[in-house]
């Protein structure tokens, strides 16, 4: 877990906290999937607040897959070059998980609400490859984020989000 007082503009275990935004994220692809079957708007037709959630899922989805790409990534490549075809994997995943994330952006905007199978489908296809992804990208490069501890900068700047604070106690 990352020091919640750590001072604005350095880095506290970059990988640690990007463990945090990633079992973060899964937590909440897991409540949206259940949350489909709870969901019971119409002839099986997900309801605002779904498609609400859904889209905001997707939104922070690609900001973290963006800012790893565009921070954490290019850093890394410049000080681990031997990390450099794990990096290329792990952007072909990201280009893989935006496809899915645009077919859920479009069945959820479209004026006629998608089947609820059809969402499930593409939903339980991103949980599959994310689980994969999530623990390929931990294995391969949690230590050395962690050494880019004390750099100038915010794991936002290096990983698109900030580790959600968990409730104390």
């Amino acid at each position: 877990m990352h020091p919640t007082g750590s001072p604005a503009g350095r880095l506290a275990a970059v990988g640690n906290q990007m463990i945090e935004i990633h079992l973060w994220l899964g937590a909440e692809l897991a409540r949206i999937r259940a949350s489909l079957d709870a969901d019971e708007p119409g002839p099986a037709r997900p309801s605002r607040d779904l498609r609400a959630h859904c889209l905001t899922f997707c939104a922070a989805l690609g900001r973290h897959h963006t800012g790893e790409d565009d921070g954490a990534f290019r850093l890394l490549a410049e000080e681990v070059p031997e990390l450099r075809p794990v990096l290329a994997n792990l952007i072909t995943d990201h280009e893989v998980v935006a496809g899915i994330l645009g077919r859920i952006e479009e069945l959820l905007g479209d004026p006629t609400p998608p089947p609820v199978a059809q969402l499930r489908a593409e939903l339980d296809g991103l949980a599959a490859l994310l689980e994969s992804h999530f623990r390929y990208e931990e294995k391969r490069l949690v230590a050395a984020l962690n050494a880019l501890t004390g750099r100038p900068g915010t794991a936002e700047d290096l990983l698109g989000l900030t580790a959600p604070e968990r409730p104390v106690g």
